[in-house]
């Protein structure tokens, strides 16, 4: 049987966009390295910061 691991443990980031920290998923367990964004609202929201801060 796998080892598990207590919720407390899991590693941590922070989203680029909405600053808050999220954790770790399992489904992100193969790409955690590339996971930037906590949510899928966050992911589509990152266009629309970024146009807006060139814009200014």
């Amino acid at each position: 049987m796998a080892k598990r691991i207590e919720k407390s443990n899991l590693p941590v980031k922070t989203c680029v966009v909405c600053n808050r920290p999220f954790v770790w998923r399992k489904k992100w367990s193969a790409v955690w390295d590339e996971v930037k964004y906590c949510s899928k609202a966050c992911r589509t929201r990152k266009q629309t910061a970024a146009g807006a801060a060139t814009r200014l």
